[in-house]
């Protein structure tokens, strides 16, 4: 095994494989969505834990995720 190949032994780089990354985004923010809701309804036990912040970043994940979305949309245009 050879780790360097002369630019003429080289073989040329495959394209890149199409994706749909929207799936992933929408799972990924369905899964935050469900997170949040579950904090929500848990948040007096979790403020008497001080775990209060939880719910914060159910909420900046939720947000990343619907950014991430709108900006794959743009992407895809």
């Amino acid at each position: 095994m050879r780790l360097w190949l002369k630019d003429s032994e080289r073989r040329p780089d495959p394209l890149p494989a199409r994706t749909d990354a929207r799936k992933a985004y929408f799972a990924g923010t369905v899964a935050w969505l469900v997170a949040t809701i579950i904090v929500f309804s848990l948040r007096a036990e979790l403020d008497a834990a001080g775990l209060g912040w939880w719910l914060w970043c159910t909420l900046i994940g939720l947000g990343l995720g619907l950014a991430g979305l709108v900006w794959v949309q743009f992407r895809r245009r």
